[in-house]
């Protein structure tokens, strides 16, 4: 591949990375303080509309994969979620002013359905670009790089407003330009990979057998374990630096957070270059939990460590994000090999609902349980509720990453096993 074909794939990640963050960080915060929506009414709907996701995402998995014509398999669907995910997000980000809880169900809803008929197909087409283990690596860093980047430009537009609606609206309106701009560089410059599917398996037979995957499902377990540490944290950020630390004007270390796991891109690259990229993932979980965890200690003021610590673990960050869905792609070719049928809509189908699942649950019962202890946002809080709130956001990720550490530490699939792999793929 050449560098126009990385770029043009990895565009669409930023726009769309713009949106999906803000969504699990700001849309709470917001909707509780300025629409008098509950927290545990917002923590239900969030966990509710990812029981959706368990149906919508491996649909459109199999759909992609079933799909034949001169435009490919994986490109009609981003085309067609451009539109769909504009509307959506406007009408989620930049509420009217009676908007309630029935606003927040429908929009929301609406836009996790454009986030499956964009997302799902989206990665399959990263993770066929290449047969490379290496190189696979390589397209993920180049796809997620641009996700923190539209990370952080989400962050700087939320921050250089006063008022959090104005934010919203500035994120919201960066979407909606950049989305369809960056769908059509994907479409123009990047290619359709080969099929290599030698037959075709039924919806229920190719659920039943990627569920049997021995592999699969050890991989899947680790990222979702990993996904419910990261989601906590991401979810419970607003409160943590308003209500815990007393710095509300603080919201800047996302921002601190997000370049340094740019920065730390390269270092994961290399590490899966060089050891594995099962390996190099542990490492950054192991590092990230170590640093993270003394986070529970902090309190009023302590801004300056608060952001020792952000600098530290983002580093860690870039990991998270592009190792596991290259080592899903090897995973992918594991089950080629064995069924004969290249389901990798299908397979990044059941990794999107982990992902969605992971942000839902951990993010829902955040705010059920602090909701439970008395918690309010902006208000007189006791010690408990301020404990409970530092240790779902410092604890329990630390301890859930470790978990996920154990679980891939020795992982079966390495370089070698994925090269013998490909070639019985290739020459079939």
């Amino acid at each position: 591949m050449r560098w126009p074909a990385y770029l043009g794939y990895a565009a669409p990640a930023l726009p769309l990375a713009a949106l999906y963050f803000p969504v699990f960080v700001y849309i709470a915060p917001f909707y509780s303080e300025f629409r008098d929506v509950s927290l545990g009414a917002l923590g239900v709907l969030f966990i509710a509309v990812r029981l959706f996701d368990a149906v919508s995402d491996p649909a459109m998995g199999w759909l992609s994969d079933r799909t034949t014509n001169r435009f490919g398999r994986r490109r009609p669907y981003l085309a067609l979620s451009v539109p769909l995910i504009c509307v959506s997000v406007w009408m989620l980000m930049v509420p009217p002013a009676d908007a309630d809880v029935w606003h927040v169900a429908i929009w929301l809803t609406l836009l996790t359905l454009s986030w499956t008929v964009a997302l799902t197909p989206y990665f399959a087409w990263g993770a066929e670009l290449s047969g490379d283990y290496a190189q696979r690596a390589t397209i993920t860093t180049w796809r997620e790089g641009a996700s923190l980047m539209g990370t952080v430009l989400a962050v700087i537009l939320y921050n250089i407003s006063e008022e959090p609606g104005d934010g919203l609206r500035n994120v919201a309106l960066m979407v909606v330009v950049l989305l369809p701009i960056a769908a059509a560089a994907a479409l123009f410059l990047t290619p359709e990979p080969r099929n290599f599917s030698a037959k075709r398996l039924d919806l229920r037979h190719s659920l039943t057998s990627i569920l049997q995957d021995r592999l699969f499902r050890r991989l899947l377990l680790a990222y979702f374990v990993n996904g419910l540490a990261n989601a906590l944290p991401a979810g419970l950020f607003l409160f943590f630096i308003g209500d815990l630390l007393g710095a509300p004007d603080a919201g800047w270390l996302l921002l601190v957070y997000f370049l340094c796991a740019i920065g730390g891109m390269p270092i994961w690259s290399w590490a899966a270059r060089n050891f594995s990229k099962h390996r190099a993932w542990g490492g950054a979980m192991i590092y990230a939990s170590v640093l993270f965890a003394p986070a529970v200690l902090l309190g009023q003021g302590d801004v300056m460590w608060f952001t020792v610590i952000s600098i530290a673990t983002g580093i860690a960050l870039g990991a998270d994000l592009s190792l596991p869905p290259a080592i899903q792609a090897d995973v992918v070719d594991n089950d080629t090999a064995t069924n004969g049928e290249q389901r990798t809509g299908v397979f990044f189908a059941l990794w999107s609902v982990a992902t969605k699942a992971a942000l839902a649950i951990a993010g829902g019962t955040a705010l059920i349980i602090l909701d439970l202890s008395g918690f309010v946002t902006g208000g007189q809080n006791d010690e408990a509720a301020l404990f409970t709130l530092a240790a779902l956001y410092a604890l329990a990720p630390a301890v859930l990453k470790i978990i996920a550490v154990a679980i891939m530490w020795n992982f079966p699939l390495g370089e070698a096993q994925q090269r013998a792999l490909r070639s019985k793929i290739e020459s079939a």
